[in-house]
């Protein structure tokens, strides 16, 4: 049976290279990045890298499945609480987490980052919030698509210009915008049947 100091030893060790990666796609792009430079950055030799990562990409799938996970984590927290949860706090909700982990949500969620893993992230969300919004206006699920595909995309290109602006507008006014251009979608394929 492993022991506790071995599994912080492994947590401590994946999170320097975790670090060390991230410093280093600040910089440059992942395909100038090589194992033997993130391993000199953590301190940490290449043979233990190996124990834990195939390659540089495999390093970056990690994360950005890590990213994920704590995002749905939070949002089934949101959701346990057994309560009808709000668009918009939800919505607040997100932004905020994407705030507290700007660093690395700047570098994911950039222009430079991999836009599926992207589109995945805005999906998660959503998914929640266009179920709620379509019951409640009562369009059909298949002018829903429509919008749920463009409010998806549009998203990626809402959270990029808030990173990039240092987030100088609160996640309350991010959320609120969010879901009025949402409404307003929804508005205009009500009044558009076929």
């Amino acid at each position: 049976m492993k022991s506790v100091k071995d599994d912080r030893r492994v947590k401590y060790t994946k999170m320097v290279l975790k670090d060390s990666f991230i410093s280093l796609l600040e910089k440059k792009d992942i395909s100038q990045i090589t194992v033997k430079e993130i391993c000199e950055n953590a301190d940490i030799n290449r043979a233990t890298f190996y124990s834990h990562y195939t390659d540089v990409y495999d390093l970056l799938k990690k994360i950005e499945n890590e990213l994920l996970e704590n995002v749905n984590v939070h949002l089934l927290q949101l959701y346990q609480k057994g309560k009808k949860v709000n668009e918009t706090d939800l919505a607040e909700k997100i932004f905020g987490y994407i705030k507290e982990n700007a660093k690395l949500c700047k570098l994911l969620l950039s222009e430079r980052g991999d836009l599926s893993f992207q589109k995945k992230i805005m999906i998660l969300v959503y998914d929640k919030i266009i179920n709620d919004l379509t019951d409640n206006n009562k369009i059909s699920r298949e002018d829903a698509e429509y919008v749920y595909s463009f409010a998806i995309t549009g998203c990626v290109g809402i959270v990029q210009k808030w990173l990039d602006d240092d987030m100088k507008k609160s996640p309350r006014f991010m959320a609120d915008m969010v879901l009025k251009l949402t409404l307003g979608l929804i508005s205009i394929s009500k009044h558009h049947d076929n």
